[in-house]
């Protein structure tokens, strides 16, 4: 009795292919159009999802994604920063936006889209009265992306490259973008508190206050020498007060609760990190919007 022919393996998903490779998983046939790179050898596929579902992500030594690695929340916040510049410009139709004003000429003026935006208390000159005591809540926010002219711009944005970059990879996208806001909404609070309430401010550099506080902050929680960062913080603090016309309850409201952000981020227990670390930032975020109904209701009595 004759034996049949030993048949040639074929792909389990092409059945016309013929193959002599093997998932390494599952040890299905595959052709070279199914094969994914393994560890060791390939994999199927079905093999390679189902890996993916079961596999934990990786994270940072603080809980957050590794996506942070390629600082894509720093290159969004300088490209978003750029634009609000731009279109501060065009709303001036140039005029005295780009220089002329501070530090002898270099800084840019108030424009049209600064006004809106900017830290103001309350400024009833206007008809309505105009500032964050009449409502006007999102000035908090909106004033950490705008500045005066292109050099008050660059100071800050290359500031926010250097030190967003470390601190993205560290924290990972997410909580570095939590800290970012946080730092420039609590410097932008400690100025309505603390600045004349006529006055303008503008500028993000209450977060990168709260950048360099969480830099240190962090440094000493992972045990690095953080002899190289203060001096350059120190350096930041005496420009803060020796040059006219910059907000220093801004720059150090802006410290204060990126410090505080960072605390939170770097001292979470490791068990309940992410709800500790959600749960602290939400105290925070409580915190500063109590200071700040405080102080409308002060300006408003």
């Amino acid at each position: 009795m004759s034996e049949s022919p030993p048949t040639t393996p074929v792909c389990y998903r092409h059945p016309s292919r013929e193959t002599y490779v093997r998932c390494t998983r599952c040890e299905r046939s595959i052709c070279p159009d199914c094969m994914r790179d393994a560890s060791v050898g390939h994999q199927c596929p079905e093999c390679v999802a189902e890996g993916r579902r079961t596999s934990r992500p990786a994270r940072t030594v603080f809980g957050g994604g590794t996506a942070g690695r390629q600082g894509y929340v720093t290159k969004a916040l300088i490209a978003v920063n750029v634009l609000v510049m731009l279109l501060s410009i065009y709303s001036a139709r140039g005029g005295d936006s780009l220089g002329g004003a501070g530090f002898g000429g270099l800084l840019g003026g108030s424009t049209p889209l600064t006004s809106w935006g900017a830290v103001l208390g309350f400024d009833p000159r206007f008809f309505p009265p105009e500032g964050v005591a009449t409502g006007e809540y999102y000035r908090l926010f909106t004033a950490m992306f705008l500045h005066y002219g292109p050099l008050h711009l660059l100071m800050n944005m290359w500031a926010l490259w250097v030190l967003g970059r470390s601190l993205e990879t560290t924290l990972g996208p997410l909580r570095f973008l939590a800290l970012y806001l946080v730092a420039g909404v609590g410097g932008n609070v400690a100025a309505y508190l603390f600045s004349n309430p006529f006055a303008e401010t503008v500028g993000a550099s209450t977060a990168i206050f709260g950048l360099f506080a969480a830099l240190f902050v962090i440094m000493r929680r992972m045990g690095r020498d953080t002899s190289s960062v203060i001096p350059i913080l120190v350096i930041n603090l005496v420009f803060t007060f020796a040059v006219p016309g910059i907000s220093i309850a801004g720059h150090l409201g802006g410290m204060t609760a990126g410090a505080a952000m960072a605390l939170v981020l770097a001292y979470a227990p490791r068990s309940r990190r992410t709800l500790f670390q959600v749960g602290g930032g939400a105290v925070i975020g409580l915190v500063l919007t109590g200071l700040t109904l405080m102080q409308t209701a002060a300006l408003l009595s």
